[in-house]
């Protein structure tokens, strides 16, 4: 593999975790997505998609997990104000739990990782 595509080459979130923050962050307090889309990056999801994020609303409203209403608003239009459901907070806890395991595996592969460098610095 040459430098440069190694570089271009990222790894990413797993594959539901923007479903995963939305749940949590709903867990939190209700929200509106204008509000959700500002409090990604506090979650690693610095350049989130604001189209992707109100799909994923849309599908967790139309599977259960979400409940919205539209909220009038003092400067503006009504908003759409998105709330946690039971079945959203069982979803919320089946995911953390999946996510500790997650990070379990990536933390035993940090310290393989690391003894691997330090043989390295040894073997130089």
């Amino acid at each position: 593999m040459s430098t440069d595509s190694a570089a271009d080459f990222q790894i990413g979130m797993p594959r539901n975790y923007l479903r995963s923050c939305l749940l949590l962050l709903l867990g939190e307090g209700t929200s509106h997505g204008y509000e959700l889309l500002e409090q990604m990056s506090a979650l690693g999801l610095d350049r989130a998609d604001p189209g992707r994020v109100y799909r994923s609303l849309r599908a967790m409203d139309e599977d259960g997990l979400v409940q919205s209403s539209w909220t009038p608003s003092t400067a503006g239009p009504a908003r759409r104000t998105y709330s946690l459901t039971e079945e959203g907070r069982e979803w919320l806890h089946i995911l953390a739990g999946s996510l500790t395991e997650v990070s379990r595996n990536l933390g035993a592969y940090q310290r393989r990782y690391k003894r691997l460098v330090e043989q390295d610095e040894l073997i130089r």
